[in-house]
């Protein structure tokens, strides 16, 4: 088993609008981002748990041509309030980097065609 930060290029957050989280989860090579969106382990339930959220409210796209995954979930407070403790987003990622990911094997992944929860747009 290996960690998320192993096979990923970047990953980050930040604001998508005062009252919108975006995650963005880019890798170096198709091989790489298949592996990953393949095995799973990036999915709307663990984001729920991850970022405190209920499932129906946790939108995760594949965004093939960018060998990237995005997850949007509600900010739990409007950015930029008294509560607010992250003005722009950018630290929520931390707890993402430690996801386990399954190894890569020997054998190549197989190319299957994801399936976005919605069409995000090109």
């Amino acid at each position: 088993m290996a960690l998320l930060r192993d096979f990923a290029k970047l990953i980050r957050t930040k604001n998508a609008g005062p009252f919108l989280l975006t995650v963005d989860i880019m890798f170096p090579d198709a091989e790489t981002y298949r592996h990953v969106a393949n095995s799973g382990v990036l999915s709307v339930e663990l984001m729920a748990s991850t970022f405190k959220v209920p499932a129906e409210v946790v939108k995760l796209f594949h965004y093939d041509p960018a060998n990237a995954i995005k997850i949007t979930i509600p900010r739990p407070v409007t950015s930029g309030s008294p509560e607010d403790t992250d003005l722009f987003g950018g630290q929520q990622f931390a707890p993402l980097v430690d996801v386990v990911v399954p190894d890569m094997s020997a054998q190549p992944t197989p190319i299957m065609e994801l399936k976005n929860e919605e069409t995000y747009p090109a």
